[in-house]
């Protein structure tokens, strides 16, 4: 894994690969049946950190109206729909213009108004956003500083970012490549174990361009709960930064 930075972001194969997936993503049982299991675990962390940033109250059911979110590597929308019921103002960002078809389509069904655009966030001159997100698709870009770099920028002064991503460890190879594709629990090809980013190597990176990133919860596995925050970080974790 290089941190040296080249300005582009985007793997025309990764998004090849989850834009054949587009028609699928919403469909609990289908192909991104994992991505619904593990959309109420992140919001759940990600309603508690956005509570602890503005020092809102737990009990609003909107504690984003009056702000600006922006998540990249949106897919057809799982996360986007959430957060505009949240109250906030929303544009969603994917490298794959069928999951933008995908996520436009759904949102105008369930009447949410949210700002999808298809290409690369490097390229975008996003900014001003108050919550910056992006889950499990460090591991897919072309250059995670350039990426990185990208989000930084979008963030206002004063923002909220939350990132999650596979860790790079032995139990991630075997769980979240070898088994889980192999038996079918996600599509062939979609994780790629050399790629992974531990929480070390995120840190650094972060760090070089001007952001903190805070303790990270693990989401585990367990045959009795599925998956859950944890402190165990050898899978998968979630993490809030902020400007250093």
């Amino acid at each position: 894994m290089g941190n040296a930075s080249s300005g582009t972001t985007i793997r025309a194969e990764e998004a090849a690969h989850f834009g054949k997936l587009a028609q699928d993503w919403w469909d609990p049982k289908g192909s991104s049946a994992m991505l619904h299991r593990l959309n109420p675990v992140r919001l759940a962390f990600l309603r508690d950190a956005i509570d602890a940033h503005w020092q809102g109250d737990s009990r609003s059911v909107r504690p984003l109206v009056g702000k600006r979110a922006l998540d990249v590597g949106c897919g057809a929308g799982l996360l986007c729909e959430p957060l505009a019921r949240l109250g906030a103002a929303v544009t969603g960002v994917d490298a794959a213009a069928e999951n933008i078809a995908a996520a436009s389509a759904h949102a105008a069904g369930g009447g949410l108004s949210i700002d999808y655009r298809c290409g690369d966030v490097a390229e975008l001159g996003l900014s001003g956003f108050d919550l910056v997100t992006s889950m499990e698709v460090i591991e897919h870009v072309a250059d995670k500083a350039a990426f990185l770099s990208a989000l930084a920028a979008a963030l206002a002064p004063g923002g909220l970012m939350v990132l999650s991503t596979p860790n790079r460890t032995a139990k991630s190879r075997l769980l979240m490549v070898e088994a889980a594709e192999r038996i079918g629990m996600v599509p062939r090809g979609t994780h790629h174990w050399e790629d992974f980013i531990t929480p070390e190597e995120l840190s650094v990176i972060l760090e070089d361009i001007g952001l903190k990133m805070h303790a990270p919860k693990g989401i585990a596995w367990a045959p009795a709960k599925g998956l859950h925050l944890s402190e165990d970080l050898s899978l998968n974790y979630i993490a809030v930064v902020t400007r250093a």
